[in-house]
């Protein structure tokens, strides 16, 4: 119609010439005011067409302008998106894209800002706007409030074990779980690291909690996905806090679920706790624990460490070394780097640990196969493959020695990402499996094996150069060789747990490795000693 209207408005002037022409020509008999009358009067009819014309276009591009504005002002308002059907003219087709366009490129814009990129719920931005408006609706309408902290347990050995990717993979499903266990009127997003935050408008304590085991219930029972394929069984620790009406404050809210969250976690895991504030008037309202009973926890833990991997390491002291039997060598070779990195007392702890046992998983490996003198076949090669895995499983059934887990689990890594089990590469190896790598190549080229014979101690620190930035990192590789350039690396348990206490800072300093004995060689004066089979 805009259209037929606009060639009206240019076929005006032409119509009122054609209309001048005719008239004249008519009236060619009539006196000149009679002409007068009749080209006024077809300048009029003209004027009042054109006026019309331009009337009637003006009408409708006021009524499609204003459709315009009135879906520009829903988008305020409505909480769904809305697109602009293109049609019309093409200014109008065009203006309706680019609407579409912007309101698309607004909302995702939106979500961004409001959403987690990893997990796609709410972000904690969003939660804890949604959880001010929520406590002042409560206290408004004198309405009960409740809000849930979750956090996945054991995260943590998830990142170090399987790799970060598992570890999102599983944020990602745990989400998606929970997300759909939830009720229409429930706010649920991620506060931050593994932790989760659960808004339940109008839900009293009680019946947040009901909610709440039957989270943890569904999220116990089904098993997820990591990255690498396998199904893994998470369990996830949920505190409860909440009130009614003007006794609700935001951060008193946030407070209590994460305490009561931390209460959770405390007692177990995998279960839920509801804040309850302290008895005042109770014999013994708080109990915090002295720094005294701390310390001896601290050393009674210690011990229980220090007791479960003796025993471990006892029962591979009969076997040969190629059998995963413990090197004392190898634990103060680690141990050492580790120092010389200025690593944490509980790292350099960690390492001492796994490097004593990186190679427990080899107690499940036939002997046929380890003691084999020729090439080993493909099936062969896969079961010596297994061996850090079945440390692993092994280790996870002592609690005590569960940080020891991602260094016996990676050992066999390469710098380069050609190692197994997982492929791991770079800064992704843990820096401890770095370390008992070295050390545990350096062992094994100066002892003899039912497939070689043993290297001297110059020859292996040449390997380890000549594999550095490929199978081991470079910097403890150049470590290794700077601290054991002169000598053959002192052996026995009595370093090793010298070492060990100078870690815990028993010792003030160390001593530097004794020389073997024999004549000083030229260059980096370096000496070398053949090692004796340490099985023998």
């Amino acid at each position: 119609m805009l259209r037929f209207a606009r060639a009206l408005g240019f076929l005006a002037p032409l119509a009122v010439t054609l209309c001048a022409a005719v008239v004249l020509v008519l009236s060619s008999g009539v006196d000149a005011l009679g002409r007068s009358w009749v080209l006024s009067a077809v300048f009029l009819a003209a004027l009042a067409g054109m006026t019309t014309t331009a009337l009637v276009a003006w009408s409708y591009m006021g009524w499609r302008l204003n459709r315009l504005a009135r879906t520009l002002e829903a988008t305020i308002t409505e909480a769904a998106p809305i697109e602009i059907r293109e049609a019309g003219i093409p200014a109008e087709r065009r203006l309706a894209r680019a609407f579409n366009a912007a309101a698309g490129a607004f909302l995702q814009f939106e979500a961004r800002a409001t959403h987690d990129r990893l997990t796609g719920v709410a972000n904690r931005e969003t939660l804890l706007t949604v959880l001010l408006a929520e406590v002042e609706r409560a206290s408004r309408h004198n309405k009960p409030l409740s809000v849930a902290f979750i956090d996945i347990d054991r995260f943590k050995p998830i990142n170090d074990t399987y790799g970060h990717n598992s570890g999102d993979a599983v944020l990602r499903q745990i989400a998606s779980m929970i997300v759909d266990h939830i009720r229409p009127s429930d706010l649920f997003g991620r506060y931050g690291g593994e932790e989760f935050m659960l808004i339940l408008p109008e839900s009293a304590p009680g019946e947040a909690a009901e909610v709440a085991e039957r989270l943890r219930s569904v999220v116990a029972q089904t098993p997820l996905t990591i990255a690498t394929g396998q199904a893994v069984n998470i369990t996830i620790s949920i505190g409860i806090a909440g009130g009614r009406g003007h006794e609700l404050l935001v951060d008193s809210l946030v407070d209590q679920a994460d305490a009561a969250m931390y209460a959770a976690k405390g007692l177990g895991r995998n279960r839920i706790y509801l804040y309850r504030d302290l008895d005042e008037g109770a014999a013994v309202p708080r109990a915090p624990i002295s720094p005294e009973s701390r310390a001896a926890a601290a050393a009674i833990g210690q011990w229980a460490s220090d007791t479960a991997a003796e025993a471990l390491a006892s029962v591979l002291a009969p076997q040969p070394h190629h059998r995963g039997r413990p090197s004392d060598m190898i634990a103060s070779l680690a141990t050492g780097i580790a120092l010389h990195l200025q690593l944490p007392p509980a790292e350099i702890d960690r390492v001492r640990i796994a490097s004593l046992l990186h190679d427990l998983g080899k107690l499940a490996v036939p002997a046929e196969i380890l003691d084999k003198p020729t090439s080993l076949s493909n099936g062969e090669w896969q079961a010596i493959g297994e061996h850090p895995r079945i440390g692993q499983l092994i280790l996870e059934q002592a609690s005590s020695l569960r940080d020891a887990i991602p260094v016996v689990l990676h050992h066999h890594e390469r710098f380069n990402g050609t190692g197994y089990p997982h492929g791991l590469s770079g800064q992704e190896i843990p820096l401890g499996a770095r370390i008992v790598a070295v050390a545990d190549a350096y062992h094994a080229m100066v002892h003899k094996r039912p497939y070689k014979e043993a290297l001297t101690h110059l020859q292996a620190l040449h390997e380890l150069e000549a594999n550095a930035g490929t199978q081991f990192d470079p910097e403890v590789v150049a470590i290794f060789c700077s601290m054991y350039a002169d000598g053959v690396p002192p052996d026995g348990l009595e370093e090793v747990y010298r070492l060990h206490e100078r870690a815990r800072g028993g010792l003030q300093q160390l001593d530097p490795p004794a020389a073997p004995p024999g004549p000083p060689r030229s260059g980096r004066a370096r000496r070398t000693q053949q090692v004796p089979n340490a099985a023998s």
